[in-house]
């Protein structure tokens, strides 16, 4: 079963019916405390069309079994649709080759696996890894595990007021004592989009590698790893209308055939002897055990029923709505709102004196309204701006600028309340 086959509406050929898209998700008729549901928390975890619900229940009604391991007609079915996802994601991301692609739980593992397996082998005491202060902590605390195990020390390239990388800063910091340099494309607390293509040429030009945390843009926008020069890129499925559970790690074949396995276990052997084991080349080398089998084939539908719509176009509503709620975040009482005033990812963090995040994400659920407040897993990063958290409120394609005002609203109303 293909996404593209389930309920992607286009009005003429460049023009997307986005309340109709709407239709395709069974939860957004859902309500909370007897309010209809506006769902702004895209960031955190999308909502799944019909398309990749079908292809999961497709799946284990038709094509249950164990992949690579068995020679009957369902075990056949089973690696035929899981090997195609691979395909499907490396078309997606524009890799040479499916060998390219280990599917993993999701953008954490991902990075774990780099960290671990590339990073045990060829980080050395003294070797330097380069992050920025907007990290999420999955591309932050396997990197601080590495360095105590090794030796070796991180830097950060600064953050601006206005969400930006410092990057005058950035030919002190990425010398050639720096082996890797990684971080992230769209900032999950600021939205700030940053300039990943520049920054691998940079990595490169003094011969570290670039790690490319893609977990909130590769659903939203068009990526190519060719075009973009990274050598990993990680993401996760569940952010791009995929099941939870699944993600992907890319990396230059000539990388991956550099590295010891991670987990040891089934399908990522070739033999086995009491006292020693040979292994596969990539990727099977590094999916140890029984992968998540609906999980790849769930994320291939969630890539068709994306590319039926078109990531350029997805890119620019998110853009509008994104713009329009920080014009709009505006009218509120004693409001900061955080991150790049123009370009920026599909959300806003903000942070309202009426009210602590958790107190008003509390109160806008009373209302049907789900925002997300804390620190996001980037707690150096609020440390950076003053603050414990913020309120963020993120889209996808199924949001519209109504749910936006009626966001306003009760925000309105929470801060009278909270007066």
């Amino acid at each position: 079963m293909r996404g593209a086959d389930y309920g992607v509406h286009k009005v003429a050929d460049t023009t997307v019916d986005w309340k109709s898209l709407r239709e395709d998700f069974p939860i957004l008729r859902e309500q909370a405390h007897g309010h209809p549901l506006i769902y702004f928390d895209s960031a955190a975890t999308s909502q799944k069309p019909r398309a990749v619900i079908e292809a999961l229940r497709n799946f284990y009604e038709h094509e249950n079994a164990n992949v690579h391991r068995g020679l009957h007609t369902l075990s056949s079915r089973a690696t035929e649709a899981y090997e195609k996802a691979r395909k499907r994601v490396a078309e997606y991301i524009g890799a040479p080759s499916a060998d390219e692609i280990i599917f993993t739980r999701g953008t954490t593992e991902s990075i774990n696996l780099v960290a671990q397996a590339w990073g045990g082998k060829f980080i050395r005491e003294g070797d330097v890894i380069l992050l920025t202060e907007m990290e999420h902590h999955s591309n932050l605390v396997p990197w601080q595990l590495l360095a105590e195990r090794t030796g070796a020390r991180l830097r950060f390239v600064p953050v601006l007021d206005d969400g930006t990388l410092d990057l005058a800063h950035l030919p002190k910091l990425l010398t050639q004592e720096v082996k890797l340099f990684a971080f992230t494309h769209i900032s999950n607390s600021l939205g700030t989009i940053n300039p990943v293509a520049e920054l691998c040429e940079k990595a490169h030009a003094v011969g570290a590698l670039a790690l490319v945390d893609a977990a909130q843009s590769v659903g939203h926008l068009t990526l190519n790893v060719g075009e973009l020069g990274c050598d990993f890129m990680a993401f996760s499925g569940h952010k791009m209308c995929g099941p939870t559970g699944i993600g992907a790690l890319y990396a230059r074949k000539e990388i991956l055939d550099s590295i010891p396995p991670w987990h040891g276990g089934g399908e990522m052997i070739v033999s086995v002897a009491l006292e020693k084991s040979t292994f596969k080349k990539a990727p099977h080398r590094f999916e140890a055990g029984t992968p998540n089998i609906a999980g790849a084939i769930g994320l291939a539908a969630a890539i068709d029923y994306l590319d039926g719509i078109g990531r350029a176009a997805i890119f620019q509503h998110d853009l509008q709505l994104a713009r329009y709620a920080c014009d709009r975040l505006t009218e509120l009482p004693r409001t900061r709102v955080f991150g790049p005033a123009e370009e920026r990812g599909a959300l806003v963090g903000f942070v309202m004196d009426a009210a602590h995040p958790h107190d008003l994400t509390t109160f806008a659920d009373q209302y049907g309204l789900a925002l997300r407040g804390g620190h996001h897993c980037n707690q150096p990063l609020m440390r950076r701006f003053g603050v414990s958290g913020t309120t963020r409120a993120s889209f996808y394609f199924y949001n519209t600028k109504e749910e936006i005002d009626r966001m306003i609203e009760i925000l309105h109303k929470a801060a009278r309340f909270f007066k």
